[in-house]
């Protein structure tokens, strides 16, 4: 690696280690501003306590405020470096020695790609294992949340209710298991019995349910052949039962309580959802959370290459005009990114197309990175 790639590559990560920790402090200021009243309703908590779980909460959630600040972190961090070798003319020394500015910036667009698979990892490998605990609201005490459960479906496509579930105790309170198959109607299904308990405690021995009072009832259908216009009629069967095998466990029941925890979940947990058969709605938001796995790091990288070019200028006086402008079209791109993970999963144009949308800030944004590109004067 040359003098000059070292030099530029240092004033990088410099400017990405101040951009990382500023824009991560202003968002937990702000949020802890917000909040801090939450924090302290527990009364019977010390100070220590209250301050322990402020550090705690943070902790935990600045894995998805790195997810969500990681592109405009880089930009900020490209603009921190390119605007120092502004503002003391070295990019026209170096312009004069016959370096093209574009063997500049080359550091930049391989320390910005080496960065970007920290995103990935943090998307996929960090994220997701604490995904219990980044739905954990302000005032919930780790270990002592309680969540009401409906409608959860598992592998087996039963859906779980329960009146309550105790996160310490991994217990759930009065729970009814609807079991179901597939019907041959597309978007249907058979109920074939349910299941009613006291109170289901989860065995990690097991990776089971244990019921208290278990009662398993069971449907069966026929039809009488001999009447064409005869009704449906049902018979019922009653056991007991003591456990529920399920891949739904303690750790993952909090995350699927709500459609907007699915964006906690890697792409292999998506993969495995997406394979149940469910909702045209509930599809849509899997698959659209797929492809923008996809997009985002392509996204968060053709920001930085619109900002370069943009950036590149050999008058200090012009630097200030050019941050604006870059941090304008990158703004742009963040917004159009935002509008399109809502419209994803909305009936558009007659059809719902979460594929369409996820690459459509590509589409608009890497032409546009090409011509910046092609029309930087170097």
């Amino acid at each position: 690696m040359k003098l000059l790639d070292k030099y530029v590559a240092k004033n990088f990560l410099i400017g990405y280690a101040i951009a990382f920790f500023v824009l991560m402090g202003l968002r937990v200021i702000i949020d802890l501003f917000v909040n801090i009243d939450e924090f302290t309703e527990n009364i019977h908590l010390g100070t220590l306590e209250v301050i322990k779980n402020i550090i705690t909460f943070y902790g935990v959630n600045s894995s998805i405020y790195f997810r969500d600040f990681a592109g405009i972190i880089t930009v900020v961090a490209a603009a921190f470096s390119l605007g120092k070798m502004v503002r003391n003319n070295e990019l026209v020394a170096v312009m004069a020695s016959g370096i093209s500015l574009k063997r500049v910036i080359s550091p930049i667009v391989l320390l910005a790609l080496l960065l970007t698979g920290l995103l990935i990892i943090d998307q996929e490998l960090i994220i997701p294992p604490l995904a219990d605990r980044l739905v954990r609201k302000h005032d919930d005490m780790p270990g002592s949340e309680s969540y009401d459960v409906w409608f959860i479906s598992d592998s087996k496509n039963s859906l779980i209710c329960s009146q309550r579930f105790d996160v310490k105790t991994s217990t759930l309170f009065n729970p009814t298991i609807i079991l179901r198959k597939p019907a041959a109607t597309a978007g249907t299904w058979h109920v074939t019995g349910w299941i009613k308990a006291d109170k289901a405690v989860y065995s990690r021995e097991t990776n089971s349910w244990d019921l208290t009072k278990g009662r398993l009832t069971s449907v069966s259908k026929y039809y009488e052949q001999q009447r064409p216009d005869s009704k449906e009629n049902l018979r019922q069967s009653n056991q007991t039962i003591s456990s529920y095998s399920t891949d739904l466990n303690p750790k993952n029941i909090p995350v699927m309580r709500k459609a907007r925890h699915k964006t906690l979940l890697s792409s292999r947990q998506l993969s495995a959802l997406a394979a149940q058969r469910t909702k045209v709605r509930d599809l849509a938001q899997l698959y659209s959370q797929k492809h923008f796995r996809v997009t985002d790091p392509i996204i968060n990288f053709v920001m930085l290459m619109i900002s370069l070019p943009i950036l590149i200028c050999r008058d200090p006086k012009a630097m200030k005009s050019a941050v604006m402008i870059g941090f304008g079209v990158t703004t742009a791109c963040f917004i159009t990114t935002f509008v399109c993970k809502i419209l994803a999963t909305e009936m558009v144009f007659q059809r719902i197309i979460p594929e369409f949308w996820a690459w459509l800030p590509v589409f608009i944004f890497l032409p546009i990175a090409f011509v910046e590109l092609d029309s930087m004067k170097t």
